[in-house]
């Protein structure tokens, strides 16, 4: 079995190496391919800089990973890297991604925005088991916990059937394996470990603060759990169509009968952009089709 290992914070983060040996301790083939650069907060953005229409790889690796394992730096977002290694962009088409292990927890509504859980949901809507792991610290003391952890929910998510589309989220308390309470499944907590908020605005800027969020009154979810030593798991799954039971509307235009039937014209779709930012371009931004 083939496990691609990547995450948001960059390639030479030590999370990688710890979740390259988990995946070597269970049996499996292992290659790490992740973003030159941090990109925390990148959701699965589908982000990159090309060269002449191709991805820019860089020659770095993470710290203390075994020499047999291939490693690839890439000037491209987590979700991008997801979703191009479905097609065997790198070689093959893994059968497992592994993300993480991201310093700082992701718990709560806010995993919306992480580029750790976006890399796993971008390789699971092509079919493509996968895992986000993180550890709530952001200069860990504990990888032996996070691993720990990370052998468990990785030997569950390999003998589960009927995972679909679904990722598993995982979150670690940074503390030492003899005081980690143990694992428990858990929902998602309103929000989530850290905060943006609007500290001030000026003429042509915003300037924002980050507040850690305290562990509000919300026993079972994620980030309730992970404050007070337990690591969760949690099954995420995205882009879900939900009406919530709202009646939507609808409008007829001119044409009395549906494009795309017989004999109706269908209408060009674009997508408006391009996946690549071009080489000389700020990474994050899009060029025009």
């Amino acid at each position: 079995m083939h496990v691609l290992v990547t995450n948001d914070d960059g390639i030479t983060s030590y999370g990688l190496t710890v979740l390259a040996q988990a995946a070597l301790a269970a049996g499996h083939e292992v290659t790490v391919v992740a973003p030159h650069r941090q990109y925390s907060g990148a959701s699965a953005a589908l982000t990159a800089q090309e060269s002449e229409g191709q991805l820019v790889f860089v020659e770095e690796r993470p710290e203390g990973l075994p020499e047999q394992v291939r490693a690839f730096g890439v000037k491209a977002a987590p979700g991008l890297i997801g979703f191009v290694a479905s097609f065997g962009a790198f070689g093959f088409r893994p059968d497992v991604v592994l993300s993480g292990i991201n310093l700082g927890a992701n718990t709560g509504r806010a995993i919306l925005h992480s580029g750790t859980v976006g890399a796993a949901l971008s390789a699971a809507q092509h079919g493509i088991r996968a895992m986000a792991v993180s550890i709530a610290a952001g200069g860990p003391q504990h990888w032996d916990t996070a691993r720990h952890v990370t052998d468990h929910a990785l030997a569950w998510l390999l003998e589960i059937d009927g995972i679909g589309d679904r990722v598993l989220n995982v979150n670690v308390p940074d503390v030492a394996p003899d005081r980690l309470r143990g694992i428990r499944p858990a929902s998602l907590a309103s929000f989530g470990a850290v905060q943006a908020r609007v500290k001030e605005l000026g003429t042509g800027y915003v300037q924002l603060t980050y507040t850690g969020v305290e562990a509000e009154e919300e026993p079972g979810t994620d980030h309730y759990l992970l404050a007070r030593g337990w690591a969760t798991l949690t099954m995420l799954r995205a882009p879900v169509a939900d009406d919530g039971g709202v009646s939507l509307p609808r409008v007829d235009g001119t044409q009395s009968a549906a494009a795309g039937q017989e004999g109706e014209p269908l209408v060009d779709v674009s997508s408006g952009t391009v996946i690549s930012t071009g080489e000389d371009a700020p990474a994050g931004e899009v060029e025009e089709e």
